[in-house]
């Protein structure tokens, strides 16, 4: 069965678990000033390196959560592990990934990024305060 880029994301799109990850401003700032002809080539080279092995180290975990663009976009894409490359991308597993897989995996995972670039830039994260209320002051109450 041959999927279709569009196929794929609109199978996506029904997915909670897929549909909730998204770039944040560390990874959106990252893709701005790296370009995309640099996160082409670092997600070439992840899928190379971890994904196209026939079995590859750390199989179903080996894709961190966060960290860079492509670690994000490979979960959402349902590119992160063999188990999810033979579900929804129909490549089998076991057996090295070919060229052309590793290719359709690296636009799927760009197409994904472009679309997450086209969103309005996230906001930066709070850091987070002490919880502890400092004492009041004052400590005569004012009634009047």
């Amino acid at each position: 069965m041959v999927v279709t880029i569009d196929d794929l994301f609109r199978r996506l799109s029904r997915s909670s678990f897929r549909q909730r990850f998204h770039l944040g401003n560390a990874e959106y700032q990252y893709c701005l000033k790296k370009g995309e002809v640099q996160i082409r080539q670092h997600a070439a080279e992840f899928i190379k390196a971890r994904l196209a092995p026939a079995i590859p180290a750390n199989d179903g975990k080996q894709t961190p959560m966060r960290g860079h663009p492509v670690f994000i976009a490979q979960h959402a894409t349902a590119t992160c592990c063999r188990g999810c490359l033979s579900k929804w991308h129909n490549i089998p597993p076991l057996q090295p990934m070919t060229e052309d897989q590793q290719a359709w995996v690296v636009e799927v995972l760009l197409h994904w990024i472009h679309q997450e670039m086209q969103r309005p830039q996230p906001a930066e994260k709070q850091r987070k305060t002490s919880s502890k209320a400092k004492p009041d002051q004052n400590q005569q109450l004012d009634l009047l």
